[in-house]
């Protein structure tokens, strides 16, 4: 059944609390404002991996927001694409980023990605309406959540200036997003999108 209203009710926070608790793979500690921080590491100087895997983490958990997203939308007659809501995205993270270069491609790779799920999802509860979300999550509330990822991704990117550049921070994402999405239990589409939305990261 489509849903037929967008009201916010208890289930919504239900809905958005279970999706971000399952993205927050056990390697990323949040702080309790939601914002979050990097992996716990030793003291002292902490090497690549430990620098450039909370990016893949972090993309993880923003792509987990997708399907909440994607059942906001779904039922609605809008389109996926919101250009509104992108260019705002890139301005604020563009205003906030030491780099505002890096961070905006990084940042169009992951709004595509997440573009690429709420698709493949549409698709899905086209062909299977038994599957389609019943309740329609709150949007403002989802994107809530998605603005308290970006801002701990902004700063995961801002400490990997150099580490962008080297010759293992390929293998290093791609180690981090096969150990995120097992974690996450990610299915194929989940998983294809997840590696778009780190395509540009190993980039100076």
């Amino acid at each position: 059944m489509r849903p037929t209203s967008s009201r916010q009710n208890p289930s919504v926070r239900r809905l958005i609390a279970t999706a971000v608790t399952t993205a927050a793979v056990a390697t990323v500690l949040l702080a309790g404002t939601g914002a979050g921080t990097a992996r716990a590491v030793p003291a002292g100087n902490p090497g690549p991996y430990a620098r450039l895997s909370p990016i893949a983490e972090l993309s993880a958990r923003r792509l987990a927001t997708a399907d909440l997203v994607a059942a906001a939308k779904w039922g609605t007659g809008g389109p996926v694409d919101d250009p509104v809501r992108e260019r705002q995205v890139l301005d604020e993270v563009a205003r906030e980023a030491g780099e505002p270069a890096a961070t905006v491609r990084i940042f169009r790779d992951q709004i595509e990605a997440n573009k690429d799920v709420q698709r493949a999802l549409h698709r899905r509860w086209d062909v299977r309406p038994s599957e389609a979300p019943s309740v329609r999550p709150d949007l403002a509330e989802v994107r809530a959540e998605i603005n308290r990822v970006n801002h701990a991704l902004v700063r995961a990117i801002a400490r990997t200036a150099q580490d962008r550049g080297a010759p293992c921070c390929g293998g290093v994402l791609l180690a981090s997003a096969v150990q995120a999405g097992g974690e996450l239990r990610l299915d194929a589409p989940h998983m294809t999108a997840l590696h778009r939305s780190l395509g540009s990261v190993c980039r100076p």
